[in-house]
């Protein structure tokens, strides 16, 4: 049953599988190649990922969509690399991602180019790092570990 707070649906108590969770996808143009490739092996699982740079198009408002893809996700993915952790919008995605309730367990960043200046309370959620394909798999067991910790 899902839970109302305000005008918002409050999904902490939602017990999902992580093949039905949407999941939205954090990256800095110079990391496309990589997303793509990430991208691809997640939808292969079964998983929905909202994807900002694709999902949306020119003229739209994007920080408004990006914020609506937000609010519809259940778990985020930081890709991080030196160009992602400069950018605003990474910044706003992940304070966003760690004041919300229902990414608990379920932000997950990856790094995906060695990045000195990474934000020191990314690198106690264990990020995770290596080929698409292999993160791809480490990241739908962490969202089925969060899951079962949901329930």
């Amino acid at each position: 049953m899902l839970k109302h707070v305000g005008d918002r649906v409050d999904y902490t108590e939602v017990a999902m599988h992580p093949e039905r969770m949407s999941v939205f996808i954090s990256y800095s143009s110079g990391d496309r190649k990589w997303a793509k490739e990430l991208i691809s092996h997640l939808e292969e699982d079964g998983v929905k990922v909202r994807d900002p740079r694709s999902d949306f198009t020119p003229g739209e408002n994007w920080a408004l969509e990006i914020g609506k893809a937000l609010e519809s996700a259940n778990a985020l993915v930081l890709l991080v690399s030196p160009s992602a952790v400069k950018s605003e919008f990474f910044r706003r995605e992940t304070e966003y991602a760690l004041s919300a309730k229902r990414f608990r367990n379920r932000l997950i960043p990856v790094i995906v180019k060695d990045t000195p200046e990474l934000p020191w309370i990314l690198r106690h959620l264990n990020p995770e790092k290596g080929d698409p394909s292999r993160v791809s798999k480490r990241i739908l067991k962490r969202l089925t570990a969060a899951e079962s910790s949901a329930n």
